[in-house]
This record gives structure tokens, C-alpha cells and sequence, in this order.
């Protein structure tokens, strides 16, 4: 029913919506994630997904997708660069990437009769926002970075082709900060090469696989300096892909194009966040603080009560259990012989 891209979020969104009834199929090209993700999804749902490694920006492979799996009701669209740092550095492989596959899917949904589709979007969309927390109605900012701007504009995108007239429903999905790993600790956070983001390389710091852990800046205008985040437990946040799943496929939205925050409520700084990793674990993390990264916003967590009181969903996992699962991941990534 759903083709799932990209295999961090993706992964624990297939066990979710295969414990709800949907069929999924996998579509991924391993840029940053490996196949035997599926055997993991397979020994916690008890299902094996489809799988078909094929480029989001490869568009006849893409039809080629579509064609082998007739009657795909629903897309949920992870397949994205997300580095902030690495975009400034990268720009155009980001705007390539992200943007070019999504229009690849747009066009190919009327052709294969394609209903819907959710967005990863993200908070970056609201840049530095004026009132915090942030809610669905706050502007939309100039980007910080190109990473941020793809957001944008593919959120503008959806909106322009469904104004077209094109016959499709969407739910756009802006993420704050996904963190943690399924409790089996089976699927989670595993980037190829250096992580680009915080929980990655801080439980490999952790682990030792990494020297020492960097936060960039401690001079922002927050308590302690650092910046100020809502990190959302990955299962909550896969769950809420599946109520929007369902919202779009039985005919509930209210608007063809529907926006949500999906976080927590609650802002955490950095170095909050790395003390409560070291409360949750036990584990002393070697960090140090170096200056600003360009792109990167001072603080921003959401507003959720839309999402809590219109799809009915709420993220309520405690940051200190899902730090717990994020470093029991990391365990079980030594203990396999893999990192």
C-alpha cells in the first residue's frame, strides 16, 4: 500500500504500519542505509516488506516501481538528504536530491493511480521562529540553510500541484528532532561514514568509535548557550505517519493539503540532552565545545496540540528512555561486530 523510503524513519514506520494491516513496499537506494534492514523488520513484525533498491531520482525505475506493484494507495516520502551542515557545504547535491525526487513522484502518482502522499517536512520550514513554541500557523522564514530551503520549497511544490488540479490528497509532516531506536533494538540510527547528526555520533562517542563529541556554540541566547531542540522518540513519530495514513486513504482531511508539528512540546538544549543521556545510561560522554555551524538555528520546539487534539496522536515516551534506546542500539551494533 505505502512505499517507504529511506530506512532510519522509514524502517520503524514499516513496523508500524504492518502492525496496523498495510502492505508495504520498500523503496531505497542504500545511500545511507543497508539492506539487511529488512531481515530486522521482518524478525519484529513478523512480515518482510517488498524491497526494491531503486534511486528516487532514477524516474524510470521509479514507474518501473509503480508498475510491479499495481494498486499503491499511499506514499510516505522520507528519501531526503538532512545534513544541515552538510548542505551548506553541498548545496546542490541537496537541492538535486530533494527536491527532484519528490516532482518524481508527483508526476508519477496520477499515472499509477496514487491517492496520497506524507511528507517529511521539518521545522527548519519556520527558521528562527518570533514566538516559541511554534505552531502551524507561525511564517514561513527564510531558510538558514539549503537543507531547510528544499523543505520549503517541496512543501510548495505539493501545494502547487494539488491547486493544479492534480488528483491527489497530502499531509505534510513537519518533524522537530527524531531520536532513539525500536526497543527491540532490531532497526535504528546507522549512517554510513561519519554521522551527520547529534544521537549517531553521540552514542558512537559514547561507544568510543568516536574521539570526542562536538557542540557548536555555547554563546546563543539560551540558558546554557546551546541550542535549544524538541527531540521526538522515532516510535512516536512513526505512529503518527500511520493516523495520517489512515486520515488521508478514509477520506478525513479537511483540506487536500494538511500541515502538522510533529514534536514533543518540550525543548531541550544540547547540553541538557547530553546530561540526560548521561542520567539515563550511566555512560560519561567526552565532549567539547567548539564554535557556531552555519545553518543552524538557536532554538525552536513545537506546538503539537493540533496534531494531539485533530489526528488524536501524541508523543509521550520520555526523552530518558528513548536516549536508553538509542545507546542499547548502539550496544547492539558492537555486540552484532558491525560498529
Amino acid at each position: 500500500m505505502a512505499t517507504v523510503l529511506q530506512f532510519n524513519f522509514g524502517s520503524h514506520t514499516v513496523v508500524e504500519l504492518q502492525n496496523s494491516g498495510y502492505e508495504v513496499v520498500i523503496v531505497d537506494n542504500l545511500s545511507n542505509s543497508r539492506a539487511d534492514v529488512v531481515d530486522h523488520i521482518e524478525q519484529i513484525s513478523g512480515i518482510r516488506p517488498a524491497f526494491e533498491k531503486v534511486d528516487c531520482l532514477d524516474f524510470e525505475g521509479m514507474d518501473a516501481v509503480f508498475a510491479k506493484y499495481p494498486g499503491i494507495k499511499g506514499i510516505i516520502h522520507f528519501a531526503a538528504s538532512k545534513a544541515v551542515g552538510e548542505s551548506v557545504q553541498k548545496p546542490l547535491m541537496y537541492y538535486r536530491n530533494n527536491l527532484v525526487s519528490l516532482i518524481n513522484l508527483l508526476e508519477l502518482m496520477p499515472k499509477h493511480g496514487v491517492e496520497g502522499i506524507i511528507f517529511s517536512s521539518s521545522c527548519t520550514v519556520y527558521g528562527q521562529p518570533d514566538h516559541l513554541p511554534v505552531t502551524e500557523a507561525a511564517p514561513i522564514k527564510k531558510a538558514e540553510s539549503p537543507y531547510g530551503n528544499t523543505k520549503q520549497i517541496n512543501e510548495e511544490i505539493i501545494r502547487d500541484t494539488v491547486a493544479s488540479g492534480s488528483p491527489i490528497h497530502a499531509i505534510l509532516l513537519r518533524y522537530f528532532n527524531p531520536i532513539g531506536a525500536h526497543p527491540t533494538a532490531l532497526i535504528g540510527e546507522l549512517p554510513n561514514g561519519v554521522p551527520q547528526n547529534l544521537i549517531p555520533y553521540l552514542t558512537q562517542t559514547a561507544m568510543g568509535i568516536r574521539e570526542k563529541l562536538s557542540v557548536f556554540g555555547d554563546d546563543y541566547n539560551t540558558p546554557d548557550g546551546s541550542c535549544i531542540r524538541d527531540y521526538i522518540y522515532v516510535v512516536d513519530l512513526a505512529k503518527a505517519h500511520v493516523i495520517a495514513m489512515d486520515r488521508i486513504l478514509n477520506g478525513k482531511q479537511k483540506d487536500k493539503v494538511e500541515v502538522f508539528n510533529i514534536g514533543t512540546g518540550r525543548g531541550l538544549s544540547v547540553l541538557e540532552l547530553i546530561n540526560a543521556f548521561e542520567a539515563a545510561t550511566g555512560v560519561k560522554l567526552n565532549y567539547q565545545i567548539v564554535g557556531r555551524r552555519a545553518g543552524d538555528i538557536e532554538q525552536v520546539w513545537a506546538d503539537p496540540s493540533y496534531a494531539n487534539n485533530e489526528l488524536g496522536w501524541k508523543a509521550d515516551t520520555s526523552i530518558e528512555e528513548t536516549l536508553r534506546s538509542a545507546w542499547k542500539w548502539q550496544l547492539h551494533l558492537r555486540e552484532e561486530g558491525i560498529m
